[in-house]
């Protein structure tokens, strides 16, 4: 190997891998969503923030629209 190499004469080209990094946020999730995907990460052996993603990715490679039905709360 040279001691030295002239890394000037590199040509640049975008990263091909730049499409599947990940990106840091904060996101605030409910105990009853966390605890679901914690059982889960126990069942299955992949952590949690995994399972998370893992399926916000699906339903975005499947374009799945988002459905909401709301109930009322019940007053005492």
């Amino acid at each position: 190997m040279k001691d030295e190499y002239d890394l000037s004469k590199m040509k640049a080209r975008p990263n091909p891998y730049a499409k599947l990094l990940k990106k840091q946020i904060t996101i605030n999730i409910n105990n009853e969503a966390i605890n679901y995907f914690r059982n889960e990460s126990k069942r299955t052996g992949i952590p949690y923030q995994t399972l998370i993603n893992l399926y916000l990715t699906d339903c975005a490679l499947k374009k799945k629209k988002l459905t909401m039905e709301w109930t009322p709360s019940v007053s005492e």
